[in-house]
């Protein structure tokens, strides 16, 4: 098992040494070992848990939440169906962002086609009233 001081985990999952420290305050790495001077020792399986912390985060769960969920982790398989559930409810809540993300970038397209073709006519009448046939076809729904 490999072993890496603060900064070579910092430097391993692009996270700053204070966060790392921070987690650490926190509670999120109950095993961790330490250097005979007093150092903070990650093994993979901190490499792991700072992965996992950072997608949850990411994900838009609270560090309190994170916290929860490591505490499950530690309970082993009598929290399996809490954990599942978690992921779950994570990942329905990241797709439906993912739709709203999608629509946006839609309506950003059909202004980019709408000021493009505008600039080329030198005008914004060419477009402000246009009919929805005259729009091409992927834009039409994203029509303001």
């Amino acid at each position: 098992m490999a072993h890496y001081s603060i900064g070579e985990a910092a430097q391993l999952t692009g996270l700053s040494v204070s966060t790392l420290r921070y987690y650490d305050r926190e509670g999120m790495f109950p095993g961790i070992s330490r250097s005979n001077g007093g150092n903070r020792v990650f093994s993979d399986k901190e490499i792991d848990t700072l992965k996992i912390i950072e997608c949850l985060k990411v994900s838009g769960m609270s560090i309190k939440e994170i916290k929860e969920f490591l505490q499950w982790c530690q309970e082993g398989d009598a929290s399996l169906k809490k954990r599942q559930d978690m992921f779950y409810k994570r990942l329905a809540e990241m797709e439906k962002q993912m739709e709203t993300l999608q629509d946006t970038i839609n309506k950003l397209k059909f202004k980019c086609w709408y000021y493009d073709t505008a600039v080329s006519a030198g005008t914004e009448a060419a477009v402000r009233n246009l009919p929805n046939e005259k729009i091409p076809k992927e834009f039409q729904k994203y029509k303001l």
